[in-house]
């Protein structure tokens, strides 16, 4: 573990390297030839970003660049794809290589080589008529599984080579630059206009953009585009029915923020967003969904991506928040409403125009899928920008500092009296977690009310565990509730990742709204936060995680229909459960230097696949899960008791509990073993202590405790109380009259007469 920290603190001093100046790292492991078939060498690396030029002797055959020193490039890892392109000065792309990645599909799953095939499609395309607007850029093929990863890969392919055509550095054409000695125009958002208006002037003058798709029409796209099966497989609903009306408006705009967030969602939106960052709203109906479940799986949007000028992103689940409704008057009820801040790698500059990319998916088979994609193009209403011509530096004291931010929602220097108004706007609108919250009451109330009643049981154990019928009961029906209710109905499994974004806020800027935003989960840690002081890890591991409520409803089942239980020796199981803290302390270290790295390894937990997406999921993670499960049916919550990182981040902090809820009889492992052996998680040590950090609290040690027929100390309570009560029966005291000895009384223990009364020839052991 030393080791591993270690090496953890050096990628952390070292950083992530750049993209920039690698080109001459990966030039020496590939040959001239392998993009430009007669190619004999390469030149000297030139310019910024750096191009390679390839010679057949001293004719110049083309170029070799880096996609990411051109492009983005960031995949499902979080982490830039590299790969080398030949491009010849006609704008032809001649050869591509893979030459450094870190996706996790690639690396452990898809064979790196069917990612290599389904990029040839772009070799020979001539990409001038994509820079100059005439066509579409052209798509790969799609590798089932490897979406986020392909799409990358081909876009950082096509906006480079794009970029690069339109930079004029490739010798053939170009496009001319500015007029020389003319000063430049610059365009900005106004920062003055902020007024609030409603949906309908919103669309009329283009301030919101619309997509509109039907069923038939998408399906007349894929049978032009020689996918006949995907044309036949349409998703249910006739073909004139909507398949996805889609909206996006650029609300780091003030007038355009102000009206669809509303002034205090506005406010919020603007004290988040650091300079030069931009914030966009996304809305749709209809049968298609522009988020897709990528996100859940791996916190990434992969059916939507921000384009500009060659350069793009896709937002990861870091970056959203989900809106309940628009503010603008007359705007219509929306199935999906999410607001993205755009990640700080892409620079969006709003007064240029800009696309977001939808990517529509359907099934042509069991396992294979057909893509299409379209553009829903933005630019912003001229009422926005402000157009002025530089002026010379002596004429400029009171204007803006040149770089000043220019978006409306990263400007602090509002005209006098404006600041105020804008504040007092928002004081008196509800800030938008709230409007959350208030969209969830019935979701917020059960889970309150499935709270308190924990809290119940836990305060009032000792009545419940007296009556060992009852408590079983209600054990399983709260189990139920939480897998079913909490769990699949809605979602609110808890995870370790959780952990790592709350610890990684708190070191990079901490903010209370993006937490309120998720109303269920915040409930949940707040309780749990708070039953950490009274119980441990327990009333989360062992009441309130649905996974092992799964797990412990599956091992019930496998109980009743016999099938053998193992039980672990308990040397081999003393050093098991220290796994689950190696394991968290892996991911908290990695967190440290790549969060969204952290998250990709945090896979380790079954809990996406088994809970979110209720094992609709790629095979490889179902057949993990369905292992640990498997797993569980002979060794009782074997994930929660080895494997789970979650369990063991709150077993630290749980160690700082001020009560001693569990009771123990000094006769407890020594000499009875009877709990220890019993319990479902082996948490009570052979000497008689119970190990809370790995206590689940499930109660079944207290059921034993106060149970006067299998608790050793307890029967020999009952025994002396019979024996007492006998003694002091009528019939006794009659015998003592008539000057007979007294008589053994007959005394029973689990129905059956026990020969003698002496209390000291009870069982020792259950």
């Amino acid at each position: 573990m030393v080791a591993a920290a270690l090496v953890i603190l050096a990628l952390m001093l070292a950083g992530p390297a750049t993209a920039a100046g690698r080109l001459q790292e990966f030039l020496p492991k590939i040959q001239a030839s392998a993009f430009f078939a007669q190619a004999d060498r390469f030149g000297p690396v030139q310019g910024d970003p750096p191009l390679a030029p390839a010679y057949r002797g001293d004719q110049l055959l083309g170029f070799v660049y880096l996609n990411s020193d051109f492009a983005n490039a960031t995949g499902y890892s979080g982490k830039p794809i590299h790969m080398l392109v030949g491009i010849d000065p006609e704008g032809v792309v001649r050869g591509l290589r893979l030459v450094d990645h870190k996706e996790p599909i690639v690396l452990i799953g898809i064979p790196e080589q069917r990612i290599v095939d389904s990029m040839n499609r772009l070799i020979g395309k001539d990409l001038r008529p994509v820079a100059a607007g005439a066509e579409r850029p052209p798509q790969v093929d799609i590798v089932s599984g490897a979406t986020v990863t392909v799409l990358v890969m081909g876009d950082s392919v096509v906006r480079s080579a794009v970029r690069l055509i339109k930079s004029g550095r490739l010798g053939a054409g170009g496009h001319p630059g500015s007029v020389a000695g003319a000063a430049p125009a610059v365009r900005t958002v106004d920062l003055k206009q902020s007024e609030a208006r409603d949906w309908d002037t919103l669309i009329g003058d283009g301030s919101v953009r619309r997509l509109s798709l039907t069923i038939g029409e998408v399906s007349e796209a894929f049978a032009k585009a020689g996918n006949q099966a995907a044309a036949d497989n349409p998703e249910p609903g006739d073909a004139s029915e909507p398949f996805i009306d889609l909206y996006v408006a650029p609300v780091s705009v003030p007038t355009i923020g102000r009206s669809l967030l509303g002034d205090g969602a506005y406010e919020q939106l603007r004290a988040r967003l650091k300079p030069e960052q931009q914030a966009i709203l996304v809305a749709g109906n209809g049968a298609y969904s522009f988020k897709g479940s990528g996100y859940v799986r791996g916190g990434i949007f992969d059916r939507i991506e921000l384009l500009q000028d060659g350069q793009s992103t896709r937002f990861r689940d870091r970056n959203h928040t989900r809106l309940g409704a628009i503010s603008a008057e007359g705007a219509p009820d929306l199935r999906e409403i999410a607001l993205f801040v755009v990640p700080e790698e892409l620079k969006l500059d709003l007064s240029e125009p800009w696309q977001l990319q939808l990517l529509v998916q359907r099934n042509v088979g069991a396992r294979d899928k057909a893509f299409l994609t379209y553009e829903l193009a933005y630019a912003l209403p001229d009422r926005y920008l402000r157009v002025e011509q530089q002026a010379p530096a002596a004429a400029a004291p009171a204007q803006p500092a040149p770089d000043a931010p220019r978006l409306a929602g990263n400007d602090r220097a509002a005209e006098p009296g404006q600041a105020g108004a804008d504040s007092l706007g928002g004081a008196l609108d509800e800030p938008l977690w709230l409007r959350i919250w208030r969209s969830n009451t019935v979701s917020i109330g059960i889970t309150a009310a499935a709270i308190l009643v924990l809290t119940a049981i836990f305060f009032f154990q000792d009545a419940l565990v007296r009556r060992p019928r009852t408590y079983v009961w209600v054990r399983r029906a709260y189990l139920a509730f939480t897998l079913v209710w909490l769990g699949w109905y809605a979602n609110a499994q808890l995870s370790v990742v959780n952990v790592l974004t709350f610890t990684n806020a708190l070191i990079t800027g901490f903010n209370w709204e993006f937490f309120l935003a998720a109303p269920l989960i915040f409930i949940l840690w707040t309780a749990i936060a708070a039953a950490l002081l009274f119980w441990g890890r327990g009333p989360f591991c062992g009441w309130l995680c649905p996974f092992g409520a799964l797990q412990e409803l599956t091992n019930n089942l496998a109980q009743w229909l016999r099938v053998p239980q193992i039980k672990v020796p308990w040397g081999l199981h003393e050093r098991l459960w220290p796994v689950k803290y190696m394991i968290f302390l892996g991911l908290f270290g990695l967190s440290l230097y790549s969060v969204a790295l952290a998250e990709v390894l945090a896979e380790v937990e079954p809990f996406k696949t088994a809970i979110i997406l209720k094992f609709a999921r790629d095979w490889p993670f179902v057949i993990y899960a369905l292992t640990l499960l498997a797993a569980g049916l002979f060794i009782e919550r074997f994930f929660c008791r080895y494997l789970c990182p979650l369990g063991a981040a709150l077993a630290i902090p749980g160690r700082i509990r001020m009560f001693e809820w569990l009771k123990r009889w000094p006769e407890c492992g020594s000499p009875c073993q009877r709990c220890a052996k019993e319990c479902p998680v082996q948490s009570i040590h052979p000497e008689g202590q119970i190990n809370v950090n790995e206590c689940i609290y499930c109660m079944h040690c207290q059921e034993l405790y106060h149970d006067d027929h299998r608790c050793p100390h307890m029967i020999q309570v009952r025994l002396k109380r019979e024996r007492r009560d006998a003694l002091s029966s009528p019939s006794v005291r009659q015998s003592k009259e008539g000057g007979r000895g007294p008589a053994k009384p007959a005394i029973t223990h689990m129905g059956k007469p026990i020969r003698d009364a002496d209390p000291a020839e009870a069982p020792t052991a259950g």
